[in-house]
């Protein structure tokens, strides 16, 4: 089973750290946790030639985003505004609730 961080959750902003789109930020839209993947909106756009399948279907070319490795991105902390990697506190009156926080700046995440 590969490898697959916790740390990353759907809906959060993260930076891509290596490959074409370095340096861009996306929001998550789907994890994939058995692949060790995520799919980030806006980065690693490719153009899909699709065949027509009929007459009154005809052929076209398809933006897709395709999934990148969780290892290639990092998390942009939504207080300070910078990528960061993240921690986990015990919270809550019975101390049994963890909750991430960014380790730049020591703010709860979520």
């Amino acid at each position: 089973m590969p490898a697959y961080s916790k740390k990353i959750k759907k809906g959060d902003t993260v930076q891509v750290l290596s490959g074409k789109d370095r340096t861009k930020r996306g929001k998550v839209l789907q994890v994939l946790p058995l692949r060790g993947k995520l799919v980030v909106e806006g980065v690693a756009m490719v153009k899909k030639h699709q065949k027509a399948k009929s007459a009154k279907q005809p052929g076209e070319i398809i933006d897709k985003t395709l999934p990148l490795d969780v290892s290639k991105v990092q998390l942009v902390c939504p207080k300070c505004n910078q990528g960061t990697r993240v921690g986990y506190k015990s919270a809550g009156a019975d101390e049994t609730k963890k909750v991430r926080f960014c380790k730049k700046c020591k703010q709860l995440i979520d």
